[in-house]
């Protein structure tokens, strides 16, 4: 110990650090090597960790593994790293682009934990005689189980709160069907006009596609929950006793309140990530329908037939103009998901034997994804809450357009609806005013032409043939 600071060593040396720092030598070597990004380990991996290491020292003292004492000083320190403090996140300075598949990562919560408790039990940072962040903390572990398994634990959370964030969106769509399901609008396919529909038919569209990913959401937990702790570095549990094995998981369990439990092939489960793989297409279909909402909004906005809530100016130079910029940043959501979920197939492709060096880049590209998703929904969900409808612009083009003959086809047939289509189309363009109504009444039966032309009829599912 020098003035104001300590000495660390390891293989490759020793460095030195200040004193009251709680990460050590091999975190400290990560953050001057891995140091050219923005991006930081996300703090929800971290607190994943630190549950790993609380249940496997409350598992180590239950063996006699630990003295007691220790394991509670260790235990104390993983609540008070999920506590979340900002002085806690301070102490995990780490880029998340960081090569060896998550070791940084799982050092620098290992010196950590036992620094703080050291401090606990009254002792120095540093003083890894009492505390040692491998002998003790990391004890019956490998970063190639725990990294993994903390992975799991934190997109599990995080897959729990998007699903509640998709059910407000979803509610939100749903009251907007509601809302405008007496409002009369043409349908359209391929940018052209179609047939008639409500506006809320058009909405509870976009409501069914969300609830698809809602529940798909919810499902995909199901893919995470088989982990590799105590399969240490390869799978085959070197190292670690079999009673840890089996009881480490059972704790981990009770203390994280999830399905987990240990994968029939822990040699499989380490060295594939074929499981980020699919929640992340699972995610990218959820960002998928994003774009194709947000996109389909703007352009009803554009066409005068809703109005969206008006967030902020649009322009620097153009006074008075207004842009439909949450459905843009929706749309942007949905471009990064996508191109996110093309970078964790590729992680996962490029793993070799038995183990995946590029779990650090699929754990913060899925849990970021997680994350965006979570605040685009609610914000989503908060701006659709305010879209009103124009009802006379909706139905301003039902009555002027000869697709509306589709709706004659059972009682006419085919090559007469168009016929009277083509001879619509020629006659309007001598009276533009002219409605599709009055040329029909004039050669079929008025009876017909109402019942086939009104609102019940053109919007109801089939029609009545008896």
């Amino acid at each position: 110990m020098m003035d104001g600071t300590r000495i660390e060593r390891d293989a490759l040396g020793e460095m030195e650090l200040p004193s009251a720092c709680l990460w050590g030598i091999h975190t400290e070597r990560a953050r001057l090597n891995f140091h050219f990004s923005a991006r930081r380990v996300p703090f929800s991996l971290i607190a994943a960790l630190a549950t790993v290491k609380q249940a496997a020292a409350l598992t180590n003292a239950e063996f006699g593994y630990l003295p007691k004492d220790v394991a509670d000083a260790i235990v104390a320190a993983c609540i008070d790293i999920c506590a979340d403090g900002e002085t806690i996140r301070a102490q995990f300075p780490l880029d998340a682009l960081q090569g060896g598949a998550g070791t940084s990562t799982n050092m620098n919560v290992n010196e950590v934990v036992a620094n703080l408790a050291l401090k606990k039990l009254g002792k120095s940072p540093g003083d890894y005689a009492v505390v040692h962040p491998l002998h003790h903390v990391n004890l019956h572990q490998s970063t190639n189980d725990v990294y993994p398994t903390a992975m799991r634990i934190a997109a599990i959370a995080g897959l729990r709160s998007l699903s509640e964030s998709l059910a407000k969106l979803q509610g939100a769509l749903q009251d907007k069907e509601k809302a405008f399901a007496g409002i009369l609008k043409m349908g359209r396919t391929e940018l052209q006009m179609a047939v008639p529909m409500t506006l809320g038919q058009e909405f509870s569209a976009f409501g069914e596609a969300i609830a698809r990913d809602r529940w798909r959401t919810f499902k995909c937990e199901e893919r995470l929950r088989l982990v590799n702790l105590g399969g240490t570095a390869i799978g085959t549990g070197i190292t670690a006793p079999k009673r840890f094995i089996f009881r480490v998981i059972e704790v981990l369990r009770s203390l994280t309140g999830m399905g987990l439990a240990r994968s029939e092939n822990p040699v499989d489960a380490t060295a594939n990530a074929d499981a980020f793989v699919e929640v992340s297409g699972i995610l990218k279909a959820a960002a998928a329908n994003f774009s194709k909402i947000a996109a389909d909004l703007r352009l009803l906005h554009f066409l005068g037939e809703i109005v969206l809530p008006p967030l902020q100016a649009g322009s620097s130079i153009m006074p008075g103009k207004v842009n439909p910029v949450m459905a843009e940043a929706m749309m942007e959501v949905g471009f990064l998901v996508r191109s996110d979920d093309a970078l964790i197939g590729e992680c996962a492709a490029h793993g070799t034997l038995q183990i995946n060096e590029f779990l650090p880049l699929i754990a913060v590209t899925l849990l970021e994804t997680v994350s965006v998703l979570e605040g685009a929904a609610l914000a989503f969900a908060d701006h659709i809450g305010g879209i009103s409808a124009d009802a006379e612009r909706c139905g301003a083009h039902i009555f002027d357009n000869p697709t509306l003959m589709t709706a004659l086809i059972p009682h006419v047939d085919y090559d007469t609806a168009s016929q009277l289509a083509k001879a619509y189309v020629e006659a309007q363009s001598r009276d533009k005013s002219l409605d599709l109504r009055v040329f029909l009444r004039d050669r079929l039966d008025v009876n017909l032409v109402d019942k086939v032309l009104s609102a019940a009829y053109l919007t109801s599912f089939g029609y009545r043939d008896d």
